[in-house]
């Protein structure tokens, strides 16, 4: 019981860093991997997964960000994501209720170990609409289902805007179908992904507000909303929704990671048995929604597998001679990655439906296996494990206007089938180390409460911290005014003494002047 209520503490905390190394928040020792560094000698920063840390260190971490303002703010979102957890759960254990098929895949949606930390959204922030989750009633059935899709462009400033929105429900008629003026200087359109361009927009008259009130008004009666990386969407709609299910969740492969979770496209070929849309084509939104709608209700009338098999989204056929360059800043133009490395190819950017931040990835598509292994090997640069523990280089090259820029470089081809056997192994010992005794639904429950509550002790402590630091530094504020007070009243008696000892020079000055007037009189 105790050990359960420990681990449970420790996910909810370690969930709370990876949030904060997701925003980039640093502290009084810097961010997470230079805090690690700093803390333990022996291992540093190489172990960098908040999970496989004590819940003594991600503590300590936490407290280094206590000065910063936002920080109980963001981090009480994590807490309102595992309040959100125990809400369905406690209704699916409660004895009266049979759950139905659509609250079982809210409730593997908000189960997944992603959910608190891409679901904790700025909600705080202005133009956000936020909707609690909603009490379930008594038996939801695939007639509450609403299918979203989004398309977005990059801003001048960095951030994506919805452009298009389109929602269809469960016999696929479409309630919303709209562009949307993004209403800020847009710097990217790609329209190679989205379809969309500048002459779309020309003219358009619907904003965002009008946007979340129209999906406020669909989803009032407590409807799901169903998306694949749904997270993406409502973010951009500045729309805060609890009651979801997300297909890029609850389709799952046992040999894959869970941040390399599989593609619409990927789950259309294997669930639906089509192709989605042709290699090349750009995304078409109200497609993607009806594909999104037609993937639950394959698991909710027909109880299609969510067991998918072996696939790997990004890894191309052992043929395919390419070079995955990735982390490219968004002001690198595709053309200048020319001479980033070595060889005759071609690059190519990398299409993805959901593309966020500044940053881009593309390919180096060469002639032949050898040509691409041989310029891979030729790189200078860092050699470092990406996510997935593939081998990957940081290379950094210098673009025709002088400004040096980095990026990683990956290759794409290799012994997959070694990689899959040795995932597959891990996997199974996975199995076997975890398979001895399984703890009872609502002790588990319990636990997960109970760990949230510690956490907000936690939190509460961070707060306190955080006041204590304000206190202290409105004390030195008065110190500094003491001082400043201090020079301004010796500045002050510096004058008046100045001015007392020309008086007193005038004075002398005149005396002897009488003295002198009385003695020629003499």
């Amino acid at each position: 019981m105790e050990g359960q209520l420990m681990a449970a503490e420790q996910q909810v905390l370690a969930e709370i860093v990876k949030l904060a190394q997701k925003h980039r928040l640093t502290g009084k020792k810097g961010g997470w991997k230079d805090f690690l560094n700093n803390y333990d000698n022996r291992r540093g920063g190489r172990a960098s997964d908040p999970s496989k840390r004590s819940k003594d260190v991600l503590v300590s971490f936490l407290k280094t960000l206590a000065p910063q303002q936002n920080v109980r703010e963001l981090f009480s979102r994590v807490l309102q994501c595992h309040q959100n957890r125990s809400q369905v759960k406690q209704f699916a254990e409660e004895p009266m209720n049979n759950e139905s098929p659509v609250q079982r895949l809210n409730r593997l949606t908000l189960e997944h170990p992603l959910y608190p930390v891409e679901y904790s959204f700025p909600s705080s922030d202005q133009g956000w609409v936020v909707t609690k989750l909603n009490q379930w009633p008594k038996n939801v059935t695939s007639t509450a289902l609403l299918a979203i899709d989004c398309e977005m462009v990059l801003c001048e400033d960095g951030t994506d805007a919805c452009v298009k929105v389109c929602v269809v429900d469960h016999r696929f008629e479409v309630k919303l179908d709209l562009l949307i003026n993004p209403d800020k200087a847009v710097s990217d359109y790609r329209t190679t992904i989205t379809g969309i361009s500048a002459e779309d927009l020309a003219g358009v008259e619907c904003t965002l507000a009008d946007v979340q009130k129209t999906l406020k008004n669909l989803l009032s009666h407590g409807a799901i909303l169903v998306g694949h990386a749904l997270s993406n969407d409502l973010k951009v709609l500045k729309f805060d929704y609890a009651n979801i299910i997300d297909t890029s969740y609850i389709f799952k492969n046992a040999y894959n990671s869970i941040h390399r979770r599989p593609s619409l496209s990927t789950l259309c070929k294997f669930v639906l048995d089509h192709e989605l849309r042709k290699e090349g084509a750009p995304h078409n939104c109200l497609d993607d929604a009806t594909a999104v709608m037609k993937l639950v209700l394959a698991v909710i009338d027909r109880g299609v597998s969510m067991e998918l098999p072996n696939f790997s989204n990004d890894v191309p056929e052992p043929k395919t001679a390419k070079l995955l360059l990735h982390r490219i800043p968004s002001s690198v133009m595709i053309d200048e990655l020319k001479g980033a490395i070595p060889g005759n190819y071609k690059m190519e950017m990398k299409q993805r439906k959901k593309v966020t931040g500044n940053m881009y990835s593309a390919f180096a598509i060469f002639s032949c296996m050898e040509e691409a292994n041989e310029a891979f090997q030729e790189l200078e640069g860092t050699v470092e494990k990406d996510s997935l523990g593939q081998t990957q280089k940081v290379i950094t090259f210098l673009l025709k206007s002088g400004v040096r820029v980095s990026l990683c470089v990956r290759q794409t081809f290799g012994d997959w089938t070694n990689n899959q056997s040795s995932a597959k192994k891990r996997a199974g010992e996975r199995t076997m180390a975890e398979e001895p005794k399984k703890p009872k639904k609502m002790e588990i429950a319990d636990n997960r409460m109970v760990a949230t509550h510690l956490c907000q002790g936690y939190l509460e402590e961070i707060g306190r911290l955080s006041e204590k630091d304000l206190l202290l530094r409105g004390r030195s504020q008065d110190h500094l005014d003491d001082v400043e007070e201090t020079k301004e009243a010796l500045s002050r008696k510096d004058l008046e003494f100045s001015a007392r000892c020309k008086k007193l020079k005038k004075q002398k000055k005149k005396r002897k002047v009488i003295r002198r007037a009385k003695k020629s009189k003499a």
